[in-house]
């Protein structure tokens, strides 16, 4: 059987990204991950979700719109054979806990940054480009789960979060609210937040404006001097145009037929782990 979502240079060396003592900087205070298991804890997390491929593999993945998730590229495609998954056969699970979502959605259209090389060699192309936008067959109209703005690229130095599904922590979203921008170099930014392998996708928030907006998407995990960290994408420019490619009809099947959920329905899925 093939192995699905598995990312190549999720701890490749810092090196590969253009990363030296000198570009790290201090991270700050950083705090640890919180498991978010009641209603109470997710409120206002909502629009962050699961990305279930297949029942084979997982992602994280935000809301941006009613119609619209933001996540990772490599999410979309076979990291053994390079191609391109199905889409179809990809559902968003808004708020995701404890076997239940507020919303479940199928894909209907996916694009991916066009400069994206999931075979290419060089890992720090991949990850500046490594950004995906999924429009879903039908808008998640509900009042809990509300899209997030989104935001420019923080700059070092800046605090930021992270929300996110991962190895031994599927079944409940994940929130690091403090942790920092350690460098930003040509499109990538490195940070101090904690991922795991089902963290791709995930995003990282800014709260400058006094409300979360997601500035970033994890992309890879990688070392600095010993150090883990967590690698994320170029977004502002990227966003705009993956906008404009699904405004021009691309990233289009031609017979999908999806499955539909109502929300809070509980049920299994048997996802299996993806890495970031």
């Amino acid at each position: 059987m093939r192995r699905f979502l598995s990312l190549a240079f999720c701890l490749f060396a810092a090196s590969a990204a253009g990363v030296t003592t000198a570009d790290t900087g201090d991270t700050g205070q950083t705090s640890a991950l919180t498991t978010l298991l009641t209603g109470d804890d997710t409120r206002g997390w909502e629009a962050v979700g699961r990305l279930d491929i297949d029942g084979r593999g997982f992602c994280t993945g935000a809301l941006i719109a009613p119609d619209l998730v933001l996540t990772a590229a490599h999410c979309l495609f076979d990291s053994e054979t390079h191609e391109r998954i199905d889409h179809r056969k990809i559902e968003f699970l808004a708020g995701w806990r404890n076997g239940r979502a507020s919303a479940y959605r199928w894909v209907r259209r996916a694009v991916v940054h066009p400069e994206f090389d999931q075979s290419g060699e060089r890992a720090e192309a991949r990850t500046r480009n490594d950004v995906a936008l999924l429009e879903l067959h039908h808008p998640i109209n509900n009042t809990t789960v509300i899209p997030f703005k989104t935001d420019s690229l923080p700059r070092k130095g800046q605090r930021i979060g992270v929300v996110s599904y991962a190895r031994n922590r599927s079944e409940a979203p994940s929130l690091q609210e403090v942790c920092a921008v350690m460098a930003r170099q040509r499109g990538v930014l490195i940070t101090s937040c904690d991922v795991d392998f089902g963290s791709s996708g995930a995003p990282i928030f800014s709260f400058d404006s006094g409300e979360a907006r997601v500035v970033s998407v994890v992309s890879a995990m990688a070392e600095v001097n010993g150090q883990k960290v967590s690698l994320g994408t170029e977004l502002e420019a990227a966003l705009q145009l993956l906008r404009a490619e699904l405004a021009a009809g691309m990233g289009v099947f031609q017979d999908a037929a999806p499955r539909m959920f109502t929300a809070g329905q509980s049920r299994e899925t048997g996802a299996k782990f993806a890495k970031p």
